[in-house]
């Protein structure tokens, strides 16, 4: 076989391989390997319920503790969605569930977090990187910055948020939320 053959040869099966590796959809597969959904009926059931996007609740489930039920960051939050004792506990009275409430509890923390979102979401007008920022750095910081004019209110301008801590935290959960959209939305 000359040359000639045996170079055409590799470029047919190249291009082969190619297509048959974007029919099957390698990335995505590679993806969801990555971007994994648990919790799902949680997830789903109170997104719904409190109006947030359930690819919204995972990319922050993800970014906060990476499924870890029995996650502690450095600040003292809690749980899959990371939460302060102090908002959780608004938070469950508001839901009447304050009595006896386990915050590591998968299904308690995804409420009482999709919850926090679904007020954060309401209170900016659906405003995405306002409401999490606010979930990051509170809402207190987060209304400082728009009347100072750090940011704007439309939250256009993430950029200048002044905590590198929230500013990383808005572009994480933002790209995992795009990817999760992608992948199961």
């Amino acid at each position: 076989m000359n040359k000639r053959i045996k170079t055409l040869i590799i470029v047919i099966l190249t291009l082969f391989t190619i297509s048959l590796l974007k029919a099957i959809n390698i990335e995505d597969i590679i993806l969801k390997k990555i971007y994994t959904v648990k919790y799902q009926d949680y997830v789903y059931k109170y997104s719904e319920e409190y109006n947030v996007d359930p690819c919204l609740t995972l990319a922050i489930i993800r970014v906060e503790s990476n499924f870890d039920e029995d996650s502690i960051s450095q600040s003292g939050a809690k749980g899959l969605m990371q939460l302060m004792d102090s908002t959780a506990d608004e938070l469950a009275l508001d839901l009447d569930i304050a009595d006896n409430y386990d915050i590591f509890n998968a299904e308690t923390n995804i409420v009482l977090g999709t919850t926090y979102m679904s007020t954060l979401l309401n209170y900016y007008n659906n405003n995405m990187y306002l409401a999490l920022s606010a979930y990051n750095a509170g809402i207190g910081n987060v209304n400082k910055w728009i009347q100072n004019g750090t940011i704007k209110k439309d939250g256009s301008d993430i950029e200048n948020i002044p905590f590198q801590e929230t500013r990383n935290y808005v572009r994480k959960v933002t790209r995992d939320f795009r990817i999760y959209t992608r992948l199961y939305g």
